[in-house]
């Protein structure tokens, strides 16, 4: 049990919620001080978590029943639980309704906008792992389903929208559409053969990385905006400021001629951007 339970961990990579955790904490926290003019409650804390948690992995683990077959024939992902036969489908199933209804019950535990909302976000976490079939705009689908994360965390302490989130939205998917483009680059000659689509299949991989770069240079605007728009002063600014450097640098360890670093940019850099937002959004609420 305690195997499978390793192999399952493995499956979602389970340490990589570290990438929408941070900004869904960041929503929490600045749409408590925006509308409520304090921190969010200790359980807000708790059940914003257990829903992140909830929703990612039922995500992670859909999109790999869902791809199973073509994971089996690509040569970097045949190894994957699945295809592997490490793991059967019934598991990986049985391993999604428990997700999703930590989902459920989370959001049942903060308000009824986040009960409201669980239809739409339900879609997309199910519509991601399907759109690589019809359009190269999947990285924009995967953007939009990662950046609920930090609406989600808006409407748990709040209970309300605002142009704030809005703004936070963007900001979020703009960033994750683009790190997405940079690690699709590795399959894109896979995809063209597999009749599967991606920008970087579509567009070739050095216009893929110049849409990359667009989507960073928009998400780091809407970031510059929530400053104009929030009650967030220059230290939150500060680390606007660091994440544009690090979204500067992840593109220079990139080129259509050299992607041995993809790697390093999508999983470390875009791990130390989250926890950068996080930290400086914090500290400046503390002034």
């Amino acid at each position: 049990m305690i195997k499978k339970i390793k192999i399952i961990l493995e499956m979602i990579k389970f340490e990589h919620t570290i990438f929408a955790l941070p900004f869904a904490f960041l929503g929490a926290v600045l749409g408590s001080f925006v509308i409520h003019g304090t921190w969010p409650e200790p359980m807000q804390w708790v059940w914003i978590t257990l829903a992140m948690v909830g929703a990612r992995s039922a995500a992670m683990a859909l999109n790999r029943l869902i791809d199973a077959a073509i994971d089996k024939k690509n040569p970097r992902t045949k190894e994957r639980a699945i295809p592997a036969g490490l793991l059967s489908k019934i598991e990986v199933l049985a391993f999604i309704i428990l997700s999703f209804a930590l989902l459920f019950f989370s959001a049942f535990q903060l308000n009824m906008l986040a009960v409201y909302l669980l239809p739409v976000a339900v879609f997309f976490l199910v519509l991601y792992s399907y759109t690589k079939r019809f359009t190269w705009a999947c990285h924009l689908v995967l953007g939009i389903t990662i950046a609920i994360a930090p609406l989600g965390g808006w409407v748990g302490t709040t209970g309300t929208l605002t142009w704030d989130a809005v703004l936070l939205f963007l900001a979020v998917a703009l960033w994750t559409a683009g790190f997405d483009v940079i690690y699709a680059t590795q399959d894109a000659e896979y995809d063209k053969n597999a009749g599967l689509y991606s920008i970087p299949s579509y567009f070739g991989i050095a216009k893929a990385l110049l849409i990359a770069k667009g989507f960073h240079i928009v998400s780091f605007l809407a970031l510059v905006a929530l400053f104009f728009t929030s009650p967030l002063g220059w230290i939150y600014f500060v680390g606007v400021l660091i994440a544009g450097a690090i979204m500067v640098y992840e593109h220079s360890l990139v080129s259509a001629d050299d992607l041995s670093k993809v790697d390093v940019a999508f999983f470390t850099m875009n791990g130390i951007l989250s926890i950068v937002m996080l930290v400086f959004t914090i500290g400046d609420l503390l002034r």
